[in-house]
């Protein structure tokens, strides 16, 4: 890559040019070695509008972190160095955008770089429970059984993950399609309809009245509907950007009927899981409940996990912290004990993580189970409620002619 930079050499005086590197750490080290104070470097490579990038088109899927995780673990197996894995498996990557980053991964590795710093540069795709696992791997020399741990984690988190969402995808569209058809009826169909009745003179039944009455308002005041949910879709999700607002919301989303449970188990398999892996890995107790407490992904089970990691600084058992907290439940506190008094914790955590997950698939399926003939039933009964309170009113009217 080449870079543009501007710096002051011993002399004290202005300096610019550019310097052909492997990445911005080689180019500064680079500059240093010239007695060169660097006070501005940047790329200096443009592209054109074919070569960009399209981030929608190149996003980087768990899946695909996956895969790199288990090609890096067997390639470490067969004892290839690490700057050779990244640049092969950066050679191979499909997806552009984590192709660009392994490179750069491997270009921090030429630079001295260690693996964890290098990976820890890139937040948005190796996470800092990522990045802390490969740190504990570098540490005890098991970088191979480390990023296997770490493949076995991900798969297993996006194979949960993945399925409640795809549960979740059915009764949404369901439900979207039903209020669509709905607004289309009251807006365009029962507006003609209505016009009829009112023109017959006949006696209007109050359901009908009801009906033509919420078509009307959506009719001349729909607009303003429309513009007041989008409003309140925006501020929802400026909400959800403030620390005490995702509070707020995630204390929602665990208090829904049934739904909540589901994601209530998901995050307790996610802690389970997530634990047991760094503990398993060499992390020392208390850093794998902070890193856990950030990758949970649900700002109250975050709070208490800090809480809990606060609670074991100041000597308390991790048993007996968990305990203090009703969010988590009383199989997860007694389990953590057992763990402790055996010194096998990991092992029974991986134990319960296995538990939760069985938990999540058995309420998913469940779920999909339950809500596919009640939300048939409810549209049916939706738009068949609608169509006979104005149907209804013109049969009469054809008796009567």
């Amino acid at each position: 890559m080449l870079f543009k930079y501007h710096a002051i050499d011993k002399d004290g005086h202005e300096r610019e040019g550019t310097i052909e590197a492997p990445s911005k750490e080689v180019a500064v080290s680079a500059l240093q070695r010239r007695d060169l104070i660097i006070s501005k470097i940047e790329s200096n490579e443009k592209k054109n509008l074919l070569e960009m990038d399209l981030p929608f088109f190149n996003r980087i899927s768990n899946k695909e972190i996956v895969i790199v995780s288990r090609q890096i673990a067997t390639l470490f197996g067969a004892q290839v160095s690490a700057l050779r894995v990244f640049r092969l498996i950066g050679s191979e990557v499909g997806n552009k955008n984590l192709a660009k980053v392994i490179e750069t991964v491997g270009d921090d590795l030429q630079g001295g770089s260690p693996i964890s710093k290098a990976l820890a540069r890139h937040p948005k795709v190796f996470s800092v429970f990522y990045v802390n696992m490969v740190r504990a791997g570098e540490e005890s020399g098991k970088l191979s059984d480390t990023f296997e741990y770490l493949a076995s984690y991900l798969d297993r988190s996006y194979e949960l993950v993945s399925k409640a969402e795809n549960a979740l995808i059915y009764p949404l569209f369901v439900i979207g399609v039903f209020f669509s058809v709905m607004a289309l009826m009251l807006t365009i169909v029962i507006p003609k309809i209505s016009a009829v009745l009112l023109d017959s003179g006949q006696a209007i039944p109050i359901y009908t009245q009801i009906v033509i009455g919420f078509s009307n308002f959506l009719v001349n005041y729909g607009v303003f509907v429309l513009i007041a949910l989008i409003g309140l879709g925006f501020y929802v999700w400026q909400l959800g950007k403030t620390e005490q607002g995702k509070l707020v919301l995630d204390h929602l989303k665990l208090s829904v009927p049934y739904v909540g449970d589901l994601y209530s188990k998901l995050y307790l398999s996610r802690i389970a899981d997530n634990f047991s892996t760094m503990l398993l890995s060499g992390v020392s107790v208390i850093q794998a409940l902070e890193i856990t407490s950030t990758v949970v992904d649900n700002a109250v089970f975050d709070k208490v996990l800090k809480q809990v990691s606060e609670d074991v600084k100041g000597g308390s058992s991790i048993s007996d912290a968990f305990g203090r907290h009703p969010e988590l439940p009383g199989i997860m506190v007694a389990m953590t004990r057992v763990g402790e008094e055996t010194g096998e914790l990991g092992q029974i955590l991986t134990t319960l993580a296995k538990f939760y997950n069985r938990e999540v698939s058995n309420a998913v399926d469940t779920l999909v189970g339950l809500i596919e003939p009640i939300m048939i039933v409810l549209l049916g009964l939706g738009v068949g409620t609608l169509l006979a309170a104005i149907l209804l009113p013109i049969y009469n009217l054809a008796g009567a002619i």
